[in-house]
């Protein structure tokens, strides 16, 4: 071979670390909420340190190199409709299962802490692969959906709460564990799932336990196509327009297979390593859940899980691609000095990890008020997050890919993975419009729910004058909604919700995490001491919580 000059200042392996373990705001909200049982602690830690391997680095990398393959007929020409993974995406998900993400809360009504500590999970595994963590989050949020029909619940619900991957097409009954998809979008439709035309035709018995359909349509989007249950809209005769709420296994309680007729896998901008696709349902058999005409109201529980996850996702990606750029100003040099040393740089990782910080315990606080049972305060509080953490996310992971300069660029690194994955959660379960109207409507819907949202945020008082300012404003802010035409509110919807989750985010800074670190972001968020882009700080903030930031955003 030839000769090529020594390698010099590159920066080591990303490995070897424990993602659990490294992160204070995870590791202080498992200990602040997440109940007392002995093995926690040691669970997360296993997790943590599984997910900073070099084993979980190079299955990640694998699965989004070898993408999944649709496999519509077998050598004989019969329909099989199946999608094949790589190895490593199973490995990926047996992971995800073994540790208790795909549900084990709802197995556990007694556990005080018990959707803390998945959140917790959820966010350092995510951190490894986030493809396939789609469908664990869905099967995780078809619980609560699934127990509108409690006969339907009891047959699946022990399988999707097992801490157990059975991947293959079998009946429920033969499963140690399944994964739950859905479909909920049409090509006409989109977010607007009343504007479904699939059509259920109610039918005299059959192969399935409980009131039993045949449905027909075709569905733009079905998430996670391998999956063993499904939950789908459809339309009946007897709804007045109003869709109804269906499961859909892949095959039937006497071993044969539904029909359900993969036509595409759709090629995505992120999230490649886990599989989307369009599919024709023709005469497929459906059992109802919940009641006819009712199949929103029955999703809704569903949706609350999967936006909450797609606030705890957006957070894990956004501190995945924090914690390399810290690794990277770590070892690398330029211009006579370690990139972590200089000052520009120092503020632009001091902003980013602020940012971080409040995503991941705006997270957290959601999963404690699940647990807690305050549904006020996570209906909208979850919402606020979906929106603006999720929104948040390419503009971080961004500046994040841009502090490795060209080596972010390229594959190799992951900063290019974490790049595509950061918009999808900002689209999933209601694009920013869909959501910052769905705010409005629970706020003139359901006023308890701001009421809980502005309490939570009010036990932060007297501690920063930018906060009660901040919080003084959005009271009045809300309370002049009454005064506004609809159409005079949906247009500064989205700027109302910016704020209600910024004041959130600040209160919840000031109460748990260090005061320098509490002091800068809401000086910069809420107060004026900030830019347009990141690494505007205004300087004496990055010499307050500079050093503070930064150390709690490194892994050790």
């Amino acid at each position: 071979m030839a000769a090529t000059h020594e390698v010099t200042n590159q920066v080591p392996p990303f490995v070897g670390h424990d993602v659990y373990g490294s992160d204070p705001v995870l590791t202080e909200a498992v200990g602040r909420w997440g109940g007392s049982p002995p093995s926690a602690g040691a669970d997360l830690t296993v997790l943590g340190r599984r997910a900073g391997s070099a084993e979980a680095d190079e299955l990640s990398q694998r699965a989004n190199r070898n993408t999944p393959r649709l496999v519509t007929h077998d050598r004989w020409g019969h329909r099989v409709d199946e999608v094949e993974f790589d190895p490593a995406w199973h490995d990926l998900m047996r992971v995800a299962t073994e540790a208790g993400l795909t549900g084990v809360p709802w197995s556990e009504p007694e556990d005080s802490g018990a959707h803390v500590r998945r959140a917790a999970g959820f966010v350092t595994w995510s951190q490894v692969e986030a493809g396939h963590i789609c469908p664990i989050t869905m099967t995780n949020a078809a619980v609560p959906a699934l127990r509108h029909s409690p006969e339907l619940a009891a047959m699946w619900e022990p399988k999707l709460t097992a801490r157990a991957y059975d991947f293959g097409l079998r009946p429920v009954a033969e499963k140690a564990g399944a994964i739950a998809g859905m479909g909920m979008t049409e090509k006409q439709g989109g977010s607007d799932v009343r504007a479904n035309r699939t059509r259920a035709v109610a039918t005299d018995g059959g192969p399935l336990t409980g009131r039993t359909y045949r449905l027909t349509g075709h569905k733009w989007f079905c998430s996670a196509p391998m999956s063993d249950v499904f939950l789908v809209l459809a339309q009946t005769d007897g709804a007045d327009g109003s869709p109804s709420c269906f499961l859909v296994p892949r095959v039937l309680e006497d071993g044969s297979r539904n029909t359900f007729a993969l036509q595409r896998l759709k090629d995505k901008l992120g999230d490649r390593a886990n599989a989307s696709s369009e599919v024709e349902l023709d005469g497929t058999w459906g059992a109802l859940v919940g009641d006819e005409g009712r199949g929103v109201r029955t999703i809704i529980d569903m949706v609350a899980m999967t936006r909450l996850d797609c606030v705890l996702g957006s957070a894990a990606t956004t501190r995945a691609a924090l914690t390399r750029a810290v690794h990277h100003a770590r070892h690398r040099q330029a211009f006579g000095a370690t990139l972590i040393d200089q000052p520009l740089m120092r503020a632009v990782l001091t902003d980013l990890s602020l940012e971080s910080e409040a995503a991941t315990l705006l997270g957290m606080r959601l999963a404690h008020a699940i647990d807690a049972g305050d549904t006020d305060l996570a209906r909208l509080g979850v919402a606020v997050g979906k929106y603006w953490v999720c929104k948040r996310t390419p503009t971080l992971v961004a500046e994040a890919l841009e502090c490795l300069g060209g080596n972010g660029f390229v594959e190799e690194n992951g900063m290019a993975r974490h790049y595509r994955q950061a918009p999808l959660n900002s689209i999933w379960e209601g694009s920013g419009n869909v959501n910052a109207l769905d705010v409005l409507r629970a706020i003139g819907r359901q006023p308890a729910s701001l009421m809980a949202l502005l309490k939570e945020a009010s036990t932060a008082r007297g501690q920063l004058t930018d906060l009660d300012a901040a919080l003084d404003a959005l009271e009045a802010e809300v309370a002049g909604l009454a005064g506004l035409s609809e159409a005079e509110a949906a247009m500064g919807a989205r700027g109302l919700v910016e704020r209600l989750c910024l004041t959130l985010q600040g209160a919840l800074m000031v109460q748990h995490s260090p005061a320098p670190v509490a002091e800068a972001f809401v000086r910069s968020r809420l107060g004026d001491a900030h830019g347009h882009g990141v690494g505007t700080l205004e300087p004496g903030l990055v010499t307050l919580a500079g050093d503070l930031a930064i150390e709690r955003a490194a892994v050790a």
